[in-house]
């Protein structure tokens, strides 16, 4: 397991510092602190986008589902579109990116926490229960956030279509000190739930014969995937199959219930996947497509591959 873990650390590593010197052209002053921040950025996104999916597919039991069910992604465009709606798109709180960072992640935060709430404050309410909830929520936000849109001005439309997908070529750097706090912080206090991953991904009935306090433990850790999930959409923008796709190699690739392994398997694809696919996007494809929509493509194609493979099972 370790060897696997070494491979993928000098794949990723190699990526990184390919990403770093390519094309510099002599002039590091200029290049370096420029894509130090980018890459950082990237880093962070990816790390935040497995972790979020490789404990939410255990504590859903399914390894098809993403954290962008529970409608977190539609509330991030809901809030973005209704700002422009009622203030324009020259509003400070879109201007700002730190004060719009702190709306979008306190929103879709406090929606998850009054959803959870609402949902778990009776005891042993089933979580399939709250992603049917939260499925049928982020329907409602999209639904909203279409027919502002329609009614907007076609300039201000732009800047609306702009914030709909996620940019890795224009990542929003300047988050990047309140974003790692933020992280820093989230993962001191996940810590002492790690070890509760492997027991749950048995089930809820085994979990608790076991003895681990489900609804607790359950409750945190959807805290904590709504808080990681918001981060990375306020960093650069919703993106759904990312997580999907990471999350499922790691699985295959690692071929192991541990999750201290899963988690950091997840993450080193994650980051592969992200510089390797800038890379090609900047030097192969010189900018005829976006990193997003490449890993959409690829997802959604994977997706249905789980789809019919878990349909022959």
């Amino acid at each position: 397991m370790k060897a696997k873990i070494g491979a993928l650390s000098i794949v990723a590593i190699a990526l990184i510092a390919i990403f770093m010197m390519i094309d510099a052209g002599g002039n590091w002053d200029y290049v370096l602190p420029r894509r130090a921040k980018k890459i950082l950025a990237i880093i962070l996104t990816g790390c935040i986008i497995a972790f979020s999916t490789m404990i939410f597919q255990t504590i859903t039991n399914n390894r098809i589902l993403t954290p962008s069910i529970i409608g977190l992604d539609s509330l991030y465009m809901f809030i973005q579109t209704f700002v422009i709606f009622v203030f324009g798109s020259t509003h400070f709180t879109l201007m700002n990116n730190n004060v719009n960072f702190l709306i979008s992640t306190g929103g879709m935060v406090l929606f998850a926490g009054l959803l959870y709430k609402f949902l778990f404050k009776r005891e042993g309410q089933n979580i399939y229960f709250l992603l049917l909830i939260g499925l049928i929520l982020g329907t409602l936000f999209s639904s909203l956030s279409t027919f502002m849109q329609v009614l907007i001005d076609p300039n201000e439309f732009l800047v609306v279509q702009d914030r709909m997908f996620a940019s890795f070529n224009n990542v929003k750097t300047d988050l990047l000190i309140t974003s790692f706090a933020l992280v820093i912080g989230i993962m001191i206090y996940f810590w002492r739930y790690i070890k509760y991953l492997d027991v749950l991904s048995l089930g809820r009935d085994q979990a608790i014969n076991l003895g681990i306090p489900y609804d607790f433990v359950i409750k945190r850790f959807l805290v904590v995937i709504a808080i990681l999930v918001s981060i990375a959409t306020a960093l650069v923008g919703p993106i759904t199959f990312l997580g999907l796709l990471v999350a499922n190699l790691a699985h295959q690739f690692m071929k192991t219930y541990q999750h201290k392994y899963l988690l950091l398997g997840s993450a080193l694809i994650s980051v592969i996947a992200l510089v390797g696919g800038l890379l090609i996007v900047e030097r192969v494809l010189a900018f005829s497509t976006t990193l997003s929509v490449i890993v959409n493509f690829i997802g959604g194609v994977y997706f249905i591959y789980l789809l019919l493979k878990e349909n022959k099972a």
